[in-house]
């Protein structure tokens, strides 16, 4: 069955979904009242119809209306109460001597429902203070806990290439980033300098390591040894870019281009077993 899809960045999280409407009236930038699995929302058309053949199976969420201004009016009243929200959950857990810090709130366009973000290093039980916040805030609550990049996204922030962070421009999943990534790199391992702004390894060196890895395939290891100029050297580092090889033995060093060793490396020494049988 085929379907009209629609871009739609939802503005209460910045997140961006398909989703289903037969309005082609519909243009990039304007308003529309969503249900999506968390409730009602405001979001913005941020790209154009696609037809898509969809199954039974497939879910999406779908656009319910045209927005105007006065939903957008009341979005701006929903900020307004959510950081009222995060001020009194902060206080009223801070009585209660939870070990939570609250980062973001978010209401339902409708107001049915207030999703409540905080951090903190163990389980925390929040049964008294979703108690107490029900006294206040009457709708439904819902207290999340998040990690560190989760609160960048939410909060934002300039990275160290002085522009918006990855993830509150485009990033709408988290991937997992290791220290290996910036070794293929050749980069400094200086943990401050390649963490962002949450205090975790910048989600940017996972843009070229694919790269990177798949130019390595056609070079040799670092410890390898090469003939040149009829001397054995041992190979130290490679600049994968430039393929230029630092050889280093007893004599000196020397930077050479692959090019001129790739003939002339030595098969890798098998290691010598010790004293007991390998089987």
């Amino acid at each position: 069955m085929e379907s009209k899809l629609v871009l739609v960045t939802l503005l209460s999280m910045g997140k961006t979904f398909y989703f289903k409407s037969e309005d082609e009236s519909l243009l990039i930038d304007d308003l529309v009242i969503c249900e999506t699995t968390r409730g009602i929302e405001l979001g913005k058309i941020s790209g154009e119809f696609i037809t898509r053949e969809i199954s039974e199976e497939d879910q999406y969420p779908v656009i319910i209306r045209k927005g105007n201004e006065e939903d957008y009016l009341i979005h701006e009243a929903n900020l307004v109460l959510a950081n009222e929200a995060i001020a009194l959950t902060q206080a009223k857990s801070d009585l209660l001597k939870l070990e939570m810090n609250v980062v973001a709130c978010e209401y339902m366009f409708d107001r049915t429902k207030v999703i409540i973000y905080y951090l903190a290093e163990t389980r925390v039980d929040f049964r008294d203070l979703l108690k107490e916040l029900a006294n206040d805030l009457h709708c439904r609550i819902e207290l999340r806990q998040i990690g560190a990049r989760d609160k960048a996204k939410m909060i934002g922030g300039i990275g160290i290439c002085g522009l918006k962070l990855c993830c509150t421009t485009f990033l709408n999943e988290f991937d997992g980033i290791s220290i290996t990534m910036a070794k293929n790199q050749m980069l400094a391992l200086n943990i401050p300098k390649l963490s962002g702004q949450c205090g975790k390894l910048m989600c940017c060196l996972k843009y070229e390591n694919d790269t990177y890895t798949e130019i390595q395939k056609d070079l040799p290891r670092v410890g390898s040894k090469a003939k040149y100029n009829g001397q054995v050297y041992k190979i130290t580092s490679i600049n994968i870019i430039t393929k230029v090889c630092r050889l280093e033995n007893h004599d000196g060093i020397v930077n050479v281009d692959y090019n001129d060793i790739k003939d002339h490396l030595l098969p890798r020494e098998t290691p010598v077993s010790g004293g007991k049988n390998d089987n």
